[in-house]
């Protein structure tokens, strides 16, 4: 009797043992330690370089909010130019163009613009007979123009009055050229040249579109960009994470303010549906705060300035957005984490605003759950992580997210196939060896990519790049996020790159885990009935 129960109480130990060895580092994951998973990018802030086709139907869609123009007279043959970036009047006596002479156009609708020079000033006009200066800090109708165009990159600029812009002898920008100018060498006709149109954001596309075609786009592709069948896909591969990016206009939902769309929060719901379905936790991204925290299209930045951090009403939106994103989600069982803010740039987010903003979302988040991991983001550009394992930002599930790209820096630009693999495990490795043994925020690699500056490279050399990231990757405290999903470059598109064996996963961690979990609760069990057989 003593020997039958020492079995079973060995046995039930051994079972009790084998079922809490899940007490993995990330709670509230299944049958994994740790976080792997993809970001939905693309989809609920948008990025026009991931699906281009979103913007393909925008009138003048050259000319979208945020790019770059310079304006060259057919007559003096010079430039127009704000002289110290702004705050004079404008001159057209330049040879040669450079800051001062590229505008960034704020768009009204596809014919009339506004012009922000390089300091942040607005191109302004009295009205008809007025000269044009570069005085005004934000715009109305003063600061608006018609442009008209020819197809030879020919314009007419004119003012709400209905004056024509001028260049006069004398190198200077005025509302008084007589009648109409044709596409002749005149005084009123310039020469347009397209610097940049790199920001196709939600800004873009709202109002390059307007706001019944824009909200007509977004609905389309809100609802088969991403679908429950895409979270088949990835629990079927093993994933048990994606992080979500959302804009701040998701809190005022249905009706943000202009120029964003409603619908944004919806989507969301069904995402956060989709994963309790498939067993997969969701992580709630700020890729997008007012004002914009780095300039980028993915901020949705209407013209490359970076006014977040500068304006004390921008930074309570964004707490308000936390609020409202972990009040609602908080007691929902798919929530991993939220995650405060997406790529604040070290150029222009100073730290001390960063850790402030950080230490109130944190509270905010404990104040609706003790369960919800905290992430922060590293500030891209020049700056260290350790910079936050020294704020005292919080004590409890806070996650520090980096971002980890061979890519954006000329540093990788001559580098070989054998050369970036070498610096994964070399730098990348001994990076997060050194932050996972910190007495500080876990770590997640919260963006990575199997792409890369090498040109050429063979199926092999991206399965032995993508080897090597996992292998790195999988040892982060927290976790890894591939970028992203789905994407029209096909070495982005996670699930292009699975399909055609270019990444290469291996076993799921939460099938592995569950087999060998049955194989020795079946051997305990075996053990225990061997004195009945």
């Amino acid at each position: 009797m003593g020997l039958v129960f020492t079995k079973w109480a060995c046995a039930f130990l051994l079972c009790c043992c084998l079922i809490t060895s899940g007490v993995y580092s990330v709670e509230g994951l299944h049958g994994s330690s740790n976080v792997r998973g993809v970001n939905l990018g693309g989809w609920l802030v948008i990025e026009g370089w991931i699906k281009p086709s979103l913007f393909d139907g925008i009138a003048n869609g050259d000319m979208l909010d945020g790019t770059e123009v310079q304006f060259k007279s057919v007559t003096l043959q010079k430039y127009v130019s704000a002289d110290n970036g702004g705050g004079m009047n404008v001159t057209v006596d330049r040879d040669v163009p450079s800051s001062w002479e590229t505008f960034r156009l704020w768009r009204v609708s596809k014919s009339e613009f506004q012009f922000r020079t390089s300091e942040g000033q607005f191109l302004t006009c009295d009205g008809v007979g007025s000269s044009v200066s570069a005085t005004a800090k934000s715009p109305s109708k003063s600061e608006t123009y018609e442009i008209e165009r020819n197809e030879k990159s020919r314009i007419h600029i004119k003012i709400k009055d209905g004056a024509y812009l001028q260049a006069t002898t004398d190198g200077h920008l005025t509302a008084d050229y007589p009648g109409t100018p044709g596409w002749d060498d005149n005084a009123a006709t310039f020469e347009m040249t397209i610097v940049s149109n790199s920001l196709h954001g939600d800004y873009q596309l709202a109002n390059g579109y307007g706001h019944d075609q824009a909200k007509d786009v977004l609905r389309r592709h809100r609802n088969s960009f991403i679908t429950i069948e895409d979270f088949k896909f990835l629990y079927k591969h093993g994933i048990n994470t994606v992080r979500i990016p959302v804009g701040w206009w998701i809190a005022f939902d249905p009706d943000p303010p202009g120029p964003f769309i409603g619908g944004s929060l919806e989507a969301l719901d069904n995402a956060f549906s989709w994963a309790q379905e498939y067993d997969i936790k969701c992580i709630i991204d700020l890729h997008a705060a007012p004002g914009s925290q780095n300039g980028m299209e993915h901020s949705a930045s209407r013209d490359g300035f970076t006014g977040w951090p500068t304006s004390p009403d921008y930074i309570s939106q964004s707490l308000h957005a936390i609020d409202f994103l972990v009040s609602r989600y908080a007691r929902h069982p798919a929530l991993l984490g939220i995650e405060l803010l997406n790529e604040p740039a070290a150029g222009a987010v100073s730290l001390d605003v960063l850790i402030s903003y950080y230490k109130q979302g944190y509270q905010i988040v404990q104040k609706y759950s003790s369960s919800a991991y905290v992430i922060i983001c590293q500030r891209i550009g020049a700056a260290d992580p350790l910079e936050l394992y020294q704020a005292n930002i919080g004590s409890h599930n806070l996650v520090l997210d980096l971002h980890f790209y061979n890519l954006f820096d000329t540093f990788f630009v001559n580098m070989s196939a054998v050369d970036n693999i070498q610096y994964i495990y070399k730098s990348r490795e001994g990076q997060l060896q050194a932050l996972n043994n910190s007495n500080g925020p876990l770590v997640l690699v919260g963006e990575w990519v199997n792409e890369w500056n090498v040109t050429n490279g063979s199926k092999n050399d991206y399965q032995d790049f993508g080897k090597a990231q996992l292998d790195v990757y999988n040892a982060a405290s927290f976790g890894w996020c591939y970028w992203t999903l789905k994407n029209d470059r096909e070495h982005w598109d996670f699930e292009w790159n699975i399909r055609n064996n270019y990444l290469q996963l291996g076993n799921s961690p939460r099938k592995w885990s569950l087999n060998i979990l049955g194989l020795l609760l079946g051997l305990a069990c075996t053990w225990l009935c061997l004195p009945f057989l």
